[in-house]
């Protein structure tokens, strides 16, 4: 090999790889398991707040969205019981990976719905929720999720 295409040939990052070990220790799935896990219990744990037993919504919780939980357009009520019941099934799609990026969106829609009438004022907060969410729904639930495993049963069937 002749000096010129040796000077031509792009010099090896010093961290390639170590960036490699990263990539392979770090996968996808692990990833978007994680991600799900993660926003999952944020969600269900403030949906724990707003009811007794399994799905009770308590009158305190009526009473947050009379007054300090306002969104125009739904009553008091209605956006309680829409909140405690999404903050239940969401997470727990989410957790299993079904229809994942269905449930990431929903979550998403709740966040932004929180951040334009609730809580302007926590867009960090919320902003770090939505780096979660958009992946998830960009990418879907990963190898590790019920998504993968029905798809992968639909394919073999069509085969």
């Amino acid at each position: 090999m002749n000096t010129l295409s040796i000077a031509a040939q792009p010099a090896r990052h010093p961290f390639h790889s170590l960036i490699s070990v990263l990539e392979r220790l770090i996968p996808n799935w692990l990833q978007l398991l994680v991600a799900r896990l993660g926003i999952a219990s944020v969600f269900f744990m403030s949906g724990r707040t707003k009811v007794d037993g399994l799905l009770t919504i308590t009158p305190s919780t009526y009473g947050l969205f009379a007054d300090e939980y306002r969104v125009p357009l739904l009553s008091p009520e209605i956006a309680a019981d829409v909140a405690a019941y999404s903050e239940h099934l969401f997470p727990v799609m989410l957790v299993l990976g079904l229809l994942t990026r269905l449930s990431a969106l929903a979550l998403l829609g709740m966040t932004l719905v929180i951040q334009t009438f609730v809580y302007p004022d926590a867009w960090p907060t919320h902003l770090s929720w939505a780096a979660i969410l958009l992946p998830l729904i960009a990418r879907g639930g990963g190898a590790c999720s019920l998504d993968r495993l029905i798809e992968t049963s639909l394919r073999s069937r069509r085969a």
